[in-house]
């Protein structure tokens, strides 16, 4: 498909950059002395403490909060590594499933916050859609490499 500047592939190529450049914006603003004390868990588990669903309060207490610290690395070096992965087209199809499902459980947790709700839903759908167009075909280390073709 050929559109006006760029072919449909570029496009779908442009929306995953972009895409991976939102991952790495929420990493890079988290404060990570703070963040790597057990801040962002620690807020987390007062969100899951009050959680309308039984199931996510037990799952963060048996998953999350006996690992604070592990998961506080867990969650911001996925969130770096789904930024490098997406804007280089690094094993992309794997970071937009990654990046999808990390985007599910924060909705999940967030589930009250109507803010949040937005951002997790509208990245969710676009990892849904670089996936279904294979946008890892343009400009992407995967298209080098010859993967996922």
């Amino acid at each position: 498909m050929q559109t006006m500047w760029l072919s449909g592939a570029e496009w779908f190529a442009v929306l995953r950059i972009g895409l991976g450049l939102w991952w790495l914006e929420s990493w890079r603003h988290k404060d990570k002395k703070t963040w790597f004390a057990g801040g962002g868990i620690t807020w987390a588990a007062g969100i899951a403490a009050k959680h309308r669903w039984s199931a996510v309060r037990q799952g963060f207490d048996r998953c999350v909060k006996p690992r604070p610290r592990l998961m506080a690395y867990l969650v911001a070096y996925a969130e770096l590594a789904l930024g490098l992965g997406l804007i280089l087209g690094a094993l992309t199809p794997i970071a937009l499933v990654a990046g999808a499902v990390l985007n599910l459980i924060y909705l999940v947790l967030m589930i009250h916050d109507w803010a949040e709700q937005g951002q997790n839903l509208m990245m969710a759908l676009i990892s849904v859609a670089a996936l279904g167009a294979m946008s890892w075909q343009s400009w992407s280390l995967d298209a080098v490499w010859g993967l996922f073709l």
